[in-house]
């Protein structure tokens, strides 16, 4: 049995799109830096993540279009907050754009029930979560009709979201 690629593996051979659609309000709470954000440590965050940094600012650099869409319920919870304090020093430092829309204004859109990446329009890796926002398992399809679903999606929360640099927290 062959085993799957790595996330460093998707976004190496990913060519021209890579997105990315967050719908949870929380997630792995457990997480040292977040934690850390909690108790006021200031965080460098491309340092905290220097793995992923390095990977998503190579596919940036290489003309990989590489965007962001987080679905949030308002007002925010703190993981939220806690994102968007590290998305300009992670997120957008690496390359990334990067939008946000009030969970009040996607009741009219189909979206799936779980978070993915779609690299390249193809090849989605969907992101199981618990109850409580850790996670759980990935699945990696590449079943036209589900990849159809996400870009979809994702292009109608885009449209709608509001990019990162003009984005407040409520």
């Amino acid at each position: 049995m062959t085993r799957p690629p790595t996330f460093e593996e998707l976004f190496r051979d990913c060519q021209r799109t890579a997105v990315h659609l967050e719908m949870r309000d929380a997630y792995m709470k457990s997480d040292a830096a977040f934690i850390d954000w909690k108790a006021g440590v200031v965080l460098d965050p491309a340092e905290r993540w220097a793995d992923w940094h390095a990977i998503v600012t190579e596919a940036t650099a290489r003309g990989v279009e590489v965007r962001r869409a987080r679905v949030m319920s308002t007002p925010v919870s703190e993981y939220i907050r806690f994102e968007y304090d590290v998305t300009d020093g992670l997120n957008i430092a690496a390359g990334e754009e990067v939008r946000w829309l009030s969970r009040r204004n996607v009741t009219d859109l189909a979206l799936p029930g779980n978070d993915f990446w779609l690299f390249d329009s193809s090849l989605v890796l969907v992101n199981h979560f618990d109850g409580e926002g850790e996670n759980m398992e990935v699945e990696l399809t590449e079943d036209a009709e589900v990849a159809k679903l996400c870009e979809s999606a994702f292009e109608a929360v885009w449209k709608r979201a509001t990019p990162h640099a003009q984005f407040e927290l409520a």
